[in-house]
């Protein structure tokens, strides 16, 4: 049975009381307006700085200044293998092994990675599925991927998009156009969640598609790592990346992360670009020709862990692993349901929520697209000390992020769309 929602402040003050995640949002720093905590809602963008990164971020520019380059061993997380205390936590968070999962590079240059790996193609196999209107990164690396390879985007990429008249892609859509495509399939690389209308794809029943075409699939997880259940590896997903600033919590810029899964990872014989880092941890010192991958995601790496990009990172894993997915998910579906519920009472305003209607079908985001007056809208949001996200050309997101977002901010969101004239 749905839950009963009220459209009062008592209501959302009691559903604070009686949360077991509420004290997690005392981990956070957040921006201040007139002397208090913003409502912050832009988390699907920039995730809150945990406050413990200051402490950690300390204790290596302590290290530094003690070990020197001996901190490669010496320092409290020596630095040497700086990636792999976040594999356990990583792994629980994506739902794969320990070994199919680690902290690199960023996103894009993960992407442009897997890539070379998982997108060869040969013959007639040389086609990329994707949704429209992905993110432009995306875009630009699958473009840039194809005609690498000596084809036409018009004609290697394949795009799939809504019905006229619709915001949302019909899951049948993406599964017929994968068998239309048959034996020209090489790769689908979907965004997990769309940024724009926050729609989370069947990863499972794609990745199943894709196989049965013989095709690899991938997944651009930005939108969806640390805000949906995951099971890339029950799921038999090829590879996967995200960033970890939005969700995660790591800072502007922070660490990407990138899975794959076993059946490659432990492969040596299965193609990567060679780096000192991705090398055999146990011949890397020999400094001998011939790349000699380690097992798993981790022989995806090319240069040493930015040690103090991923102090955030630390931190920020740390209160997933304390919280637990499971709990944030049960939180997300009902917070993001009361945020739904308010906004439906705000009826004065032109606007729709785009986002699927299907909690099974989103994480904690909300789409707004406004027919007019978005952008003034949201200029009001701002002045009243409400942080949100504009998306051009019209449309508001917000997302009601379970680890420190509160019934309360939502209702405070919906007091002030309600004032708006």
């Amino acid at each position: 049975m749905p839950p009963t929602y009220e459209a009062s402040i008592e209501y959302a003050q009691n559903q604070d009381r009686i949360d077991t995640l509420f004290p997690f949002r005392e981990r956070f720093l957040f921006p201040q307006h007139n002397g208090e905590d913003v409502r912050y809602f832009c988390g699907n963008s920039l995730g809150l700085q945990p406050k413990s990164v200051s402490y950690l971020m300390e204790k290596e520019l302590q290290d530094w200044a003690k070990h020197g380059v001996e901190g490669h061993f010496r320092a409290g997380y020596p630095w040497f293998s700086y990636h792999h205390f976040y594999t356990d936590r990583l792994a629980k968070i994506v739902g794969a092994g320990k070994d199919e999962v680690v902290a690199m590079n960023t996103l894009t240059v993960n992407l442009h990675l897997l890539m070379v790996s998982f997108y060869r193609p040969q013959g007639k196999r040389y086609k990329i599925l994707m949704e429209a209107g992905a993110f432009p990164s995306d875009q630009y690396a699958v473009e840039t991927q194809v005609r690498m390879h000596g084809f036409d985007p018009e004609d290697a990429i394949i795009e799939i998009a809504p019905k006229d008249g619709a915001y949302l892609i019909e899951h049948q859509d993406i599964i017929n156009a994968i068998k239309d495509a048959g034996e020209t399939l090489a790769l689908v690389m979907i965004g997990g969640v769309n940024y724009y209308t926050g729609q989370f794809f069947d990863l499972e029943s794609i990745t199943k598609a894709a196989h049965s075409v013989g095709a690899y699939a991938g997944f651009d997880l930005a939108h969806a790592v640390g805000n949906m259940p995951l099971q890339l590896h029950n799921w038999n997903v090829d590879f996967a990346c995200w960033c970890s600033y939005k969700y995660l919590n790591s800072g502007p810029g922070g660490v990407g992360g990138a899975y794959v899964h076993e059946r490659f990872g432990n492969d040596p014989k299965f193609f990567r670009l060679g780096g000192w880092w991705g090398n055999d941890e146990k011949t890397r010192f020999k400094m001998q020709k011939g790349f000699i991958p380690q097992k798993g995601a981790a022989s995806w790496q090319i240069s040493n862990a930015p040690v103090f990009n991923m102090v955030a990172h630390n931190a920020s894993l740390d209160v997933f692993e304390k919280a637990g997915m499971k709990a944030l998910r049960e939180k997300s579906l009902l917070l993001t349901g009361y945020m739904e519920f308010l906004l439906k009472q705000v009826t004065h305003l032109p606007f729709e929520i785009i986002t699927p209607a299907d909690p099974a079908q989103r994480g904690c985001q909300l789409s707004m697209l406004f027919k007019e007056k978005g952008r003034e809208v949201f200029d009001l949001l701002t002045q009243n000390g409400i942080i949100a996200d504009w998306r051009e050309p019209n449309v508001i997101r917000i997302a009601p992020v379970p680890l420190y977002n509160t019934f309360e901010d939502c209702y405070r969101f919906y007091e002030v769309m309600m004032e708006i004239a």
